[in-house]
């Protein structure tokens, strides 16, 4: 076995020029189609979580103490519950909007690829 050969064959296949297959595009559209859900959904959802969890500790008197804060808290703390709960139907529609936007491409391009076959 000639370990310089297999190598060198490995450096050259790092610096060939790769095709782009259809599968590869459709990859890449799909990924266009959910990413921006996806990330608005966790950004989103960990920022409602945080305000949650600071609104619970301004109540329960880990952050601050008295009766304005257990007040702040609660408020606080309902804003975090309202940002959980409505994260998943934004994500929903974002993600339809997304699917909708590259819904035909995907399905040409995934239907030239079954053709092919």
């Amino acid at each position: 076995m000639n370990t310089d050969k297999i190598y060198a064959e490995h450096i050259a296949n790092e610096y060939s020029k790769k095709e782009t297959t259809k599968v590869k595009q459709l990859k890449k559209l799909d990924a266009k189609a959910k990413n921006p859900a996806n990330i608005f959904g966790y950004t989103f959802g960990i920022f409602s979580a945080l305000v949650l969890g600071t609104g619970m500790c301004l109540a329960m008197g880990v952050i601050g103490s008295g009766v304005g804060a257990l007040v702040a808290g609660i408020i606080i703390g309902i804003g975090g519950i309202v940002g959980c709960g409505v994260n998943y139907p934004i994500y929903k529609k974002l993600l339809e909007k997304g699917k909708n936007k590259y819904g035909s491409d995907i399905l040409e391009l995934a239907k030239e690829i079954t053709d092919k076959e």
